[in-house]
């Protein structure tokens, strides 16, 4: 039996300097993004299409998701497992392809996590582990490209 969530999230431009997108180089790519009882995200566009570079773009929202969604499920599993991680930070990396005719699609995604667990003998189990993250992460169950795994497992006693 399958359960169905619906999400909701408000998209809003803030980008109109006043003559809306009479040209391509008249208007910001500025926008919000809102979700109820949420920080508000200002958003963008890459720069190397002509957006803000302090600002969030679609690219590294979506890498971003992919490094969570992923971290979620890992420290569940882990837990689960008896598996005692006591810190985790990935440095996701993405490759994205843009096509001649302008369009573009991510080629791959690698999480680069660095996990510390407690106990040398939960080293080699917390690696395992990746796999079966990868497999329940909705994200990356929701993609076209690969999502590839380099951790790094140290240990570091309470």
């Amino acid at each position: 039996m399958s359960k169905e969530h619906h999400y909701k999230s408000v998209i809003q431009w803030t980008g109109n300097k006043g003559s809306g997108t009479s040209n391509y180089r008249n208007y910001e790519r500025s926008h919000t993004i809102s979700v109820e009882n949420k920080t508000t995200i200002e958003g963008s566009s890459d720069p190397a299409f002509r957006g803000d570079k302090t600002k969030h773009n679609p690219e590294d929202l979506l890498l971003s998701s992919l490094s969570s969604c992923h971290m979620l499920w890992y420290l569940h599993f882990c837990s689960e497992a008896g598996i005692i991680v006591t810190d985790y930070t990935d440095v996701a990396t993405g490759i994205m392809v843009e096509t001649a005719n302008g369009s573009g699609h991510f080629k791959e995604v690698t999480l680069n996590p660095t996990i510390s667990v407690t106990e040398e003998s939960m080293v080699e189990r917390a690696k395992e582990l990746h796999a079966k993250a990868n497999e329940f992460c909705f994200i990356a169950n929701s993609v076209n490209f690969p999502v590839k795994h380099l951790s790094t497992v140290l240990v570091k006693p309470l």
